[in-house]
């Protein structure tokens, strides 16, 4: 039986599945997000969670290597249910500083217009290495932007994630509403319906995984009701039914968005949802702020996920989430980072301790702990990407977690180390598994070269903004 007090790496490791069980011994503290003890660790066969052991109970399989975990915090892998990876190129740009949501995207629109194959690589390999880092394992990303020459988009970001090693839900974007017809995009940018159909059923036929342990999946996106036609959002209901996938847009964001469906539907934001076949369990909402208590019923008692993005709501003065009532109406709730031009961060850790906080401003510190927001960035997020085999420490699921120390400064003189976490601010993670491997060891990627992709990335980010 090997011992180690940090995980060891051979190539043979990172690149292939390994049957060999691994002992998590005795973390410092442990958050399963469900009611298990894990405090004697837990043990991975493979790619999955084979036993969640109590305090002072030994393994019952056959161990080939131990990790002493007692200066780690064990987590389930964060999971990040609404990004927009391409928008790290587009971070702290002056003239978006200082704006709302329906300025900033108009400014920044005819600046994304100009995404290369490259700088979408780039961006993607940034976006998910962040994440990554920050103890994030599974990411869904929302792409919509489909200019002349991006018409494989999707595709390169299904090569960044199985590069990294994460799993990813890449939700096929759409936007079919131009200036021209009352959309906020300009005409440029958008797509014919036929073509998003088109693309979004190849998509699903070439890259979907349904089996538990998939790595990759997709899901239909338009983008907003301002954006897109009712048309796209009634088709690509229909399909995501016939091909049983998962449904994904922003709404409900800004008082602007809802004036904008008054305007151009004559109906608020969740019957113009209803309306086009979109109320269901089938879907997950990025943002849902300005909600009235009888459309938070209605979300509720369809089952409708809401993911909270508290840093972009705060950054672009949104509004905050109703969580705690959609939670008792029947929404689940999730996190997710938003997009790099309205965070301007990729980190999870992060996003949680700003949920945390901005949360408490509207429930009161009794209400919102650690452990409800941490459930939101595991178990919550899990069920928006409508997800059973990930988001929790359990057995029979897959062997994704997070481990972080408690050694900087920061931690010193701290007592709970769950709440420690979010309290004083933990931004990365020591080591990082998914599905049983390795991605993240001592605080860095396994064979990522993160000076070079830097580098690549700045001069992709000025070029993109100067042109």
């Amino acid at each position: 039986m090997k011992h180690h007090s940090t995980p060891s790496f051979t190539d043979k490791d990172t690149a292939n599945p390994s049957q060999k069980t691994i002992w998590i011994k005795e973390p410092l503290a442990c958050f399963t997000a469900n009611d298990l003890d894990a405090r004697g660790g837990i043990v991975i066969k493979g790619s999955e969670i084979a036993e969640v052991l109590p305090v002072g109970q030994q393994p019952s399989l056959v161990i080939d290597e131990v990790m002493d975990a007692r200066d780690l915090v064990l987590l389930p892998g964060l999971i990040n249910t609404h990004h927009h990876f391409y928008q790290t190129l587009t971070r702290a740009w002056a003239p978006v500083v200082n704006v709302p949501l329906f300025p900033w995207l108009q400014t920044l629109y005819p600046v994304w217009a100009k995404l290369t194959p490259e700088a979408l690589s780039l961006a993607t390999q940034v976006a998910m290495a962040e994440l990554l880092l920050s103890g994030c394992t599974t990411a869904a990303d929302h792409h919509y932007l489909f200019p002349t020459g991006m018409e494989n988009a999707i595709d390169i970001q299904v090569e960044v994630v199985r590069e990294l090693g994460m799993r990813a839900m890449l939700t096929r974007g759409s936007m079919s509403l131009g200036e021209k017809d009352g959309g906020l995009p300009p005409q440029h940018t958008v797509q014919s319906g036929d073509t998003i159909l088109a693309d979004s059923q190849r998509l699903i036929q070439q890259y979907h995984q349904r089996e538990e342990g998939a790595q990759i999946q997709i899901a239909l996106a338009p983008c907003s009701p301002f954006s897109v036609t009712r048309e796209i959002m009634e088709d690509s209901a229909k399909l995501a039914e016939k091909e049983d996938v998962r449904l994904h847009t922003h709404l409900a964001e800004t008082l602007d968005e809802e004036a904008f469906c008054l305007k151009m539907f004559g109906m608020r934001t969740v019957d113009y949802l209803e309306s086009v076949g979109w109320l269901s369990s089938r879907t997950w909402l990025a943002h849902g702020i300005h909600f009235n208590d009888e459309e938070i019923k209605r979300l509720g008692a369809a089952g409708t996920g809401i993911c909270h993005c508290p840093v972009s709501n705060m950054r672009l003065a949104s509004g905050m989430c109703p969580t705690l009532e959609l939670t008792s109406a029947g929404s689940p709730i999730g996190l997710g980072v938003d997009g790099s031009a309205s965070n301007d961060a990729s980190n999870m850790m992060y996003e949680a301790r700003q949920a945390l906080y901005l949360q408490r401003l509207k429930y009161g510190a009794e209400r919102i702990t650690p452990e409800t927001v941490l459930g939101w960035a595991t178990k919550g997020s899990a069920a928006l990407l409508g997800r059973k085999d990930i988001g929790e420490i359990a057995v029979g699921k897959q062997a994704d977690i997070a481990l972080y120390k408690l050694d900087e400064l920061r931690f010193s003189g701290s007592h709970d180390p769950i709440s420690a976490l979010l309290l004083c601010g933990a931004e990365k993670a020591e080591h990082v598994m998914v599905a049983g491997k390795w991605r993240v060891t001592e605080g860095q990627i396994v064979g990522l070269d993160i000076a070079g992709l830097i580098e690549k990335h700045k001069a992709s980010a000025r070029k993109l903004v100067s042109e």
